[in-house]
């Protein structure tokens, strides 16, 4: 990530803003997976190792190191994947963001829940989330990695009891990884609960705001929609006096999209009739309401699956993906703005 600049009005194009997609590691990385990107004016990937925790009171995570994963990985997210992909991108002018996720076996569903059941168990987590968060600042710094995203959505281990643990490990990153700081919170809640905002760089923030419960809602019930978060962020932001990054935001393929934008869709009665308009329309919406606001630094779509082709698998095309469907022209409008 660059240093904040100064941004432009709507409609003025700001080189500087971030125009992200997250980027899904397969099994290779080629020149023609990363062209659509550049169709899309895509400048930015986020690249998404994980981490592996039996469960959300287990105090151990493990890292997966291997060039090929033997099970439960791709190679592209794999040291060498993440290195390859992060050179040919490089090489087609977009920039990366290394952001590693944890995976909760056991008794999780997501980082969120991840809470240990003694002072003893969370300075035994902290010192497993540092080696293996250190781990990535390493590869991150050999490969020369645009910005590093320090963690996703760990509602428990952010809150403000646990600030020193966050402030002595962004001491240790900094030592290893020399280029900017991130940590991605949970919209509901988790971003305004951290205090170590003032050691990162930018305010990274999981904006899976819901919009409206209608089905296939209007573009102005949605923009009505975005207006409390909006004045909520921006009341906080200027407390904080951090750039904004939407670390993910994204819509799925259904028409109760708007509603609970962080289900997977498999999770939702409206997966089994796609909607392509409704997404789109969200889409706009979102860019209508963020794009160009003066503290947003820019955004990450979740998610882009390289390769993907217009008949590809189904359950991808009915996901978060706008590739092949009106809102990737919505997106790569605004994005060539």
């Amino acid at each position: 990530m660059a240093p904040a600049a100064s941004f432009g009005g709507p409609g003025t194009f700001d080189s500087t803003r971030l125009r992200g997609v997250s980027w899904v590691g397969g099994d290779s990385v080629t020149d023609a997976e990363l062209e659509p990107l550049r169709k899309a004016h895509v400048t930015w990937i986020a690249q998404m190792p994980f981490g592996w925790q039996a469960g959300a009171t287990e105090p151990v995570i493990r890292v997966r190191t291997e060039r090929r994963p033997r099970r439960g990985g791709y190679w592209g997210e794999s040291d060498a994947g993440l290195i390859q992909t992060a050179q040919l991108a490089h090489q087609h002018g977009l920039r990366t963001l290394m952001k590693p996720h944890l995976w909760v076996r056991g008794n999780g569903t997501w980082p969120g829940d991840i809470n240990m059941i003694s002072p003893a168990n969370w300075d035994a987590w902290f010192a497993s989330y540092a080696s293996y968060i250190l781990h990535y600042a390493q590869v991150a710094e050999a490969a020369h990695f645009d910005g590093l995203c320090i963690g996703t959505e760990l509602l428990h281990a952010t809150e403000p009891a646990h600030d020193r643990a966050w402030r002595r490990l962004i001491r240790q990153i900094r030592g290893v990884y020399h280029g900017p700081l991130t940590y991605a919170a949970n919209w509901s809640g988790e971003y305004q609960q951290i205090k170590f905002w003032d050691a990162l760089d930018y305010v990274g923030i999981q904006a899976y705001f819901p919009l409206s419960n209608a089905a296939s809602p209007s573009v102005d019930t949605l923009l009505r929609g975005w207006q409390p978060h909006l004045r909520t962020l921006a009341a906080w932001q200027k407390k904080i006096k951090k750039p904004v990054v939407f670390t993910e935001i994204g819509y799925k393929t259904t028409s109760d999209a708007a509603a609970r934008p962080w289900e997977w869709p498999e999770r939702t009665a409206a997966f089994a009739t796609p909607d392509e308009a409704t997404q789109a329309r969200c889409y706009e919406a979102m860019f209508r309401a963020c794009w160009g606001l003066p503290w947003l630094k820019g955004m990450f779509i979740w998610k882009w699956y390289p390769g993907l082709a217009p008949d590809g698998p189904a359950r991808r095309h009915a996901d978060f993906t706008p590739q092949h469907k009106p809102a990737e022209a919505v997106l790569a409008r605004w994005y060539g703005q």
